[in-house]
């Protein structure tokens, strides 16, 4: 096999030499296929462009071509001057293993992080679409897929939210179990609340009123996650029909006072209210922990739950890496099987071909001659029958007279539709 996987990440590049090998431009995709393909580099190639990576996995045209003239089109395709350097490469077995870390999320910026797979996925679908997947990368790939649903099967490496937005939501959560009747306000629009409110929306919120002090961007969010903006100073008139409230603005001091709050409780009737203030300074005035019905969590009781949550992922991991580890190896001796299979099966073909060909161009010179068509087609059967059984019937005879139990053994699981001893 002469499978390679090639790129720069996270760990190997910095983000302005990532910018430069990026394929994500309209169009780049394709002219990189088009390119490795009119260069006659690859057999088959996948390509992997995200903000974090740029991956290419493939195998080589022939034996004579090397890695090294992958790396000098990469440079070209993208006029840089030795990206060596940023570059790391993995072959054969170790670019399975890769590419199963990779698609298991071991290999992300966050642990375990489930988005990469997508992109994995929607690269295979690109690579496909532009008819540069073949035989090998397609078994991979589909081996591949199969290993990371089982990681997250059998691991809790994706179960445990390690980002302050997804544990945010997680917690909340947990607080309400289903989420279809909870209504959210969400203070401020910043990069932190626009991830809060897509997951909020994932889980199936029932409604997001959205508060930021520049209405223009709390109206962009809003639309993008089905929600309702407001302004900050209309906190007050909306507080009373949240049932979650998550806070991070930019505010210096408290946005959200414990009167306020007050207010609002007196008009849900005790309804409970769950608070998280991720900001810092705290956007939650810390005397609204005091009121009844109001439960208050800040950004550290969300850093000790990420905290324990990162130790329980690296220990996932682990895990995770004995089920890549064996998967790996069943890959790549299941793969070194077929290549010694798949010239014996060609040959044996080709084999079987001219004993047709050459029975077939007998016959038809026989009913050319006249001969009774029935005679004719009778003894095409017999030479087809005879020349197709004379080789393995031979062999096996030597196989009895020596001894060679195995091939006896081989040969009857191989001709023999039904075994005779069990029927």
């Amino acid at each position: 096999m002469k499978l390679i996987a090639l790129g720069v990440n996270h760990e190997t590049a910095p983000v302005h030499i990532r910018e430069q090998v990026s394929f994500a431009a309209d169009g780049k995709l394709q002219q990189a296929f088009d390119s490795l393909q009119e260069d006659k580099l690859v057999s088959e190639c996948v390509i992997l462009s995200t903000c974090n990576r740029t991956e290419l996995y493939f195998t080589l045209k022939d034996d004579n071509i090397q890695p090294e003239a992958i790396i000098q089109w990469l440079e070209n395709f993208f006029a840089l001057k030795d990206l060596t350097p940023y570059l790391y490469q993995h072959h054969n077995l170790e670019a399975v293993q890769h590419l199963m870390r990779v698609a298991s999320g071991l290999n992300s910026l966050i642990l375990g992080e489930p988005q990469i797979l997508g992109q994995l996925k929607d690269a295979y679908s690109a690579a496909h679409q532009a008819n540069s997947i073949h035989h090998t990368l397609e078994n991979l790939f589909q081996f591949v897929f199969r290993t990371a649903k089982q990681v997250r099967t059998d691991t809790e490496i994706g179960s445990c939210p390690i980002s302050v937005a997804f544990a945010s939501v997680s917690l909340a959560k947990q607080f309400f179990g289903d989420m279809q009747n909870q209504t959210a306000l969400l203070l401020g629009a910043g990069e932190t609340i626009e991830l809060v409110a897509r997951h909020l929306k994932e889980s199936q919120i029932g409604r997001i009123i959205i508060a930021n002090r520049t209405l223009s961007k709390a109206h962009t969010l809003a639309e993008e996650v089905g929600g309702y903006a407001i302004e900050l100073d209309e906190i007050p008139d909306h507080l009373h029909e949240a049932d979650l409230v998550i806070a991070s603005t930019a505010s210096p001091k408290p946005i959200l006072l414990a009167e306020q709050v007050k207010k609002a409780m007196k008009q849900r009737k005790g309804r409970p209210v769950f608070m998280i203030d991720i900001a810092v300074p705290r956007d939650i005035e810390a005397e609204v922990n005091d009121i009844d019905n109001v439960y208050l969590y800040t950004v550290d009781d969300l850093e000790s739950i990420i905290e324990e949550n990162k130790k329980a992922r690296a220990d996932a991991a682990i895990a995770a890496e004995e089920i890549i580890q064996q998967q790996a190896n069943h890959f790549v001796m299941q793969f070194r099987a077929m290549n010694q299979v798949n010239p014996i099966i060609r040959a044996y073909r080709q084999q079987a071909d001219t004993i047709k060909a050459h029975s077939l161009e007998q016959a038809l010179k026989n009913l050319e001659k006249g001969d009774n068509p029935e005679q004719v087609i009778q003894k095409l059967a017999n030479q087809l029958t005879n020349r197709l059984l004379h080789t393995p019937t031979h062999n096996l005879n030597q196989a009895g007279i020596s001894g060679d139990t195995q091939l006896v053994e081989a040969a009857e699981k191989l001709l023999l539709e039904q075994n005779p001893h069990t029927s």
